[in-house]
């Protein structure tokens, strides 16, 4: 004989899983759809990205190089130009990638395709949906730096084996940018809005150190370049192609491990507003 069920039986109980409300465990729901439209429509795009900052390094690192000669490392001893900007290439390589797919991307997705609404229509979550598209962004962002550290060993650029954590750490400076750019994306409503992306990284690409030392600019100047992400991620990744680390390594390391935690609140926190409230 069967037990007789109650009201109680029937009611809907709330998951007691910490984050429930904006996790499911599934952001692979995401990467996957996102590794398919990339497969069918969008591999060109990325192929072409890689070949910017190899260009850069063969026409300035070959080319002004032969003018400029060596310049001091980050360990203060002489390198050649090439292998001074080279470091710097990557940097901004896995920036651009990053931002590239966190922003224009997401700003399609989220404004035309409305892919987003219909994501968070089924079980999954902000968290799920800023976790799956923030990998992608990563994603790139590593095979640009794993690609572009291969030309650089290729052209002889690379002195010790520690410069292979060059990759680890490009990922990284990704994720900083990847992180805040979804959460950033989630304000703009228009093109002409989006266009102050560009406006921001293209000084943010000539003045953060990329081409010349810091102690050119004005010390007013270098103060504020210094508070900019890709000024940590350029030296960082300089102080790891000659294996010279120190406190500032830290540093620069702490600050996109900060700059990652409160990207990824922005963006949860922006995606639960704007669909869920």
């Amino acid at each position: 004989m069967s037990a007789q069920l109650t009201a109680e039986d029937y009611a809907l109980k709330g998951s007691k899983r910490p984050l429930a409300a904006l996790y499911s465990r599934n952001a692979r729901a995401v990467i996957a759809r996102g590794l398919l439209a990339t497969r069918s429509s969008n591999w060109l795009v990325m192929v072409s990205g890689f070949f910017e900052p190899v260009l850069y390094l063969v026409s300035m690192g070959v080319g002004l190089g032969a003018l400029v000669g060596s310049v001091d490392g980050p360990d203060g001893q002489p390198i050649s130009y090439a292998a001074y900007i080279a470091p710097a290439l990557l940097a901004v390589s896995a920036m651009n990638g990053a931002v590239y797919d966190s922003t224009w991307n997401v700003f399609f997705k989220m404004n035309f395709a409305k892919l987003y609404q219909g994501m968070l229509y089924t079980s999954l979550g902000p968290l799920d949906v800023a976790i799956g598209e923030i990998f992608l962004a990563l994603l790139r962002g590593a095979l640009y730096a794993t690609g572009f550290t291969a030309v650089m060993a290729v052209m002889g650029l690379i002195t010790t084996p520690l410069a292979l954590l060059m990759v680890p750490a490009s990922v990284l400076i990704a994720f900083g940018f990847a992180s805040f750019g979804m959460g950033i994306t989630s304000f703009m409503k228009t093109f002409q809005q989006m266009e102050w992306v560009n406006f921001v990284m293209l000084p943010m690409f000539l003045f953060s150190a990329t081409f010349y030392p810091l102690s050119v600019y004005p010390q007013g100047v270098q103060w504020f370049i210094q508070a900019l992400p890709l000024w940590h991620g350029v030296e960082l990744l300089r102080q790891i192609s000659v294996a010279s680390f120190s406190a500032a390594t830290i540093v620069h390391l702490g600050y996109f491990v900060v700059m990652i935690a409160v990207g990824m609140l922005l963006t949860t926190s922006r995606l639960r507003t704007l669909f869920l409230s």
